[in-house]
């Protein structure tokens, strides 16, 4: 018996319609999944579903007793609640039982005979009732919903009016998980999660949440391992798939390679009429000519489209110049700002790596963590207290950040595309419109969005025309802050294709060499994204320490996994610089090692031979039977810590010669 049922709903705004007929049903305990572009009705649907929209035409009916909850923007908060209280409003039906609790004890307190047997009686009433509602366990409750979406214990203090807004959307999300109604709106909950908040909210809604849930998210990872079924809005209308985000995309192609051969016959069609027309037109079968002219022109009105997402990605970028083999290398560098209480947050302390040509770097950790700011000192846009950054030769840097005002407002997406390509590239030449409409295509530019000026697109869309510029910019370095932010599923997709060294073709599911070859390093709460461009991680911890991995996301969570259930020994497979709010030397510049005899070239080689060896070990110590045995285990970590140690050696060399 469904727990929620639309039936027949349709909505429109003006003359376009959003919802067209449709109809959903949610069985009790059942996960789906809501999928479609940015603007096709997702949240429309939700909004009618809970009521907050009221359908032209059709009917929504909950199951008897069904409570259904929805996350809603306009957070109705007490102000002077500390952020604690505001999540435990959910169960302000067991802070009326104990209100009701205290009153009997205080009257207890003058009571006596019969007065206190009645008493004595409701408060044994009052007790189940609390227990029933599970009122003795909910501080705990609670706390733990709060600490997986990323809150610390001092926090829970700070006064509702003195969080920021994206504070705010994670309180309303943990008050309404812990009031876990019959059936649960989800529209985006992962904006404002960092990466363990999202794994804790994906395990959550997976392995604890006994109701229903309707999850609209761009999160691959978390809709793959939640929910059972997928409803794309495409059009304004569903289309249901059986299985995860994974089991959907394969269907959904298989659908697209039907829909792509209907629009060719469809072309097909209109080229022989368009053929008639022309040979007839003008002889003796010019009227039926002119008729079947007319009836064509209608037809295109309503023209199938090519479905877009099916194309190759022949990009036909410039080339960039070579950069030299180190791209950037840090060492011993640290950086700290003092808080409004005068302590010192510490972002990271004494951390050193080095990034090599060719090398995609991901860098992950909690908000705040300062991860953003990292990026800007890497580029030497901002200071860092101690230690020294050096940049590689022939650099072209790249970098996409959260903000776009620089965009012209008049220009269409392929004209964005041109001049940024005249400006930015060495030969100072313009892409030609076919290759700039094409690219602009492949990142999800239909015919008609390619004529649209940039000043009225989504931000979504704006992303998109500065992601597809930056490609086409010749840049040999790229610099992605949260690139996936304002994209739906479809184009964070064609991004990972765009820049990922191989990519699976759409059409026949091989794999392709990707068309970018430069270094990346990728700043994202997107696990998918990060898991299918990056080779190294490097990872904030928020509390000063970082963590450097050379391996996909997937590799160092399950190396954290070894470490969690091997002895002590094997955590020196990674390596993890300490927090310390004491300065770190500088570096010192020009002090003579065992390498000072080398030339630059021979360290560079050198380094990149034990890189390449130090990858080796990794991968074997990443695997499970390694540590069963001992010896083997111990021998690897011994050599990966000699290497470790000459490599450091030879960095220190490097930035000597390179200074």
């Amino acid at each position: 018996m469904p727990v929620l049922t639309g039936t027949n709903l349709t909505l429109s705004y003006g003359e376009v319609a959003i919802l067209k007929g449709v109809s959903i049903a949610v069985e009790p305990n059942e996960k789906i999944g809501i999928v479609g572009r940015n603007g096709s009705g997702k949240s429309t649907l939700l909004k009618v579903l809970m009521g907050i929209l009221k359908q032209d035409t059709g009917t929504v009916v909950a199951g008897q007793g069904a409570r259904v909850g929805y996350l809603h923007q306009n957070h109705n908060f007490n102000p002077q609640d500390t952020l604690h209280q505001a999540a435990g409003r959910a169960f302000a039906i067991v802070d009326e039982l104990h209100e009701q609790l205290e009153e009997v004890y205080h009257k207890m307190e003058r009571a006596s005979g019969e007065s206190l047997d009645k008493l004595l009686k409701e408060q044994e009433r009052l007790d189940k009732a609390i227990e029933a509602a599970g009122g003795y366990a909910n501080d705990h409750k609670i706390d733990q919903v709060l600490h997986g979406l990323g809150f610390s214990d001092e926090q829970f203090g700070i006064l509702v009016k003195d969080l920021s807004g994206g504070q705010c959307a994670r309180v309303a999300l943990a008050k309404l998980l812990l009031e876990s109604p019959t059936v649960l709106l989800l529209d985006e909950p992962t904006n404002h999660l960092d990466v363990d908040g999202r794994e804790w909210l994906e395990g959550f809604l997976r392995d604890e949440y006994r109701g229903a849930v309707i999850l609209i998210s761009h999160d691959r990872y978390l809709l793959d391992r939640v929910v059972s079924r997928i409803v794309e809005v495409e059009d304004g209308r569903l289309v249901e798939y059986p299985g995860n985000y994974a089991a959907f995309r394969k269907q959904r192609i298989e659908r697209r390679i039907v829909m792509l051969r209907a629009y060719e016959k469809q072309q097909a069609i209109f080229k022989r009429e368009e053929a008639f027309i022309r040979q007839f037109k003008a002889g003796q079968r010019a009227k039926q000519a002119k008729g079947r002219e007319s009836r064509l022109d209608r037809e295109k009105l309503s023209a199938l489209e090519r479905p877009i997402e099916l194309d190759d990605m022949k990009l036909n970028l410039p080339k960039a110049p070579r950069t030299g083999d180190i791209v950037i290398a840090a060492r011993g560098i640290s950086k700290s700002y003092l808080n409004d209480d005068g302590s010192a947050k510490v972002l990271f302390n004494d951390l050193t790596f080095h990034i090599e040509r060719g090398q995609r770097w991901g860098i992950i950790g909690p908000n705040g963590a300062g991860k953003s700011t990292l990026i800007r000192c890497l580029l030497t846009e901002q200071a860092i207290d101690t230690g020294s950054i050096r940049l590689g030769s022939k650099l072209a840097v790249g970098h996409f950040t959260q903000t776009h005002d620089d965009l012209d407002p008049e220009k269409t997406v392929y004209r964005h595309i041109q001049d940024t390509t005249k400006k930015e590239t060495q030969e100072r030449v313009m892409m030609s419109e076919q290759d700039a409409r094409n690219l602009a295509g492949a990142f999800l530019f239909s015919g008609k969005d390619q004529e649209k000026p940039i000043g009225v697109m989504s931000g979504g869309e704006q992303a998109r025309a500065v992601l597809a510029a930056l490609l086409a910019s010749a840049k040999n370095v790229l610099v992605l802050d949260e690139p996936t932010n304002h994209l739906d599923i479809q184009a964070a997709e064609r991004l990972e294709s765009a820049i990922a060294r191989t990519y699976e073709n759409p059409k026949t599911g091989e794999k392709t060499e990707g068309e970018y070859d430069g270094t990346i390093i990728l700043v994202s709460h997107d696990r998918a994204l990060i898991d299918a461009v990056c080779d190294h991680i490097l990872v904030l911890d928020g509390q000063g320490g970082a963590e450097v991995f050379a391996g996909t996301y997937t590799q160092w969570k399950q190396s954290k996994e070894i470490v969690r259930e091997q002895p002590k020994r094997s955590a020196q497979s990674v390596m993890t610089s300490k927090p310390s709010l004491k300065p770190t030397k500088q570096v010192q510049q020009g002090a003579k090692n065992k390498f000072s005899w080398m030339p630059i070239e021979k360290i560079e080689k050198r380094m990149a031979d034990l890189e390449i060896e130090l990858k080796r070990i990794d991968a074997e110590l990443g695997d499970a039977d390694v540590w069963i045995d001992y010896e083997r285990a111990n021998s690897l970590t011994e050599k990966r810590d000699k290497f470790k140690a000459e490599l450091e050696e030879l960095e220190s060399e490097w930035l000597n010669k390179s200074s």
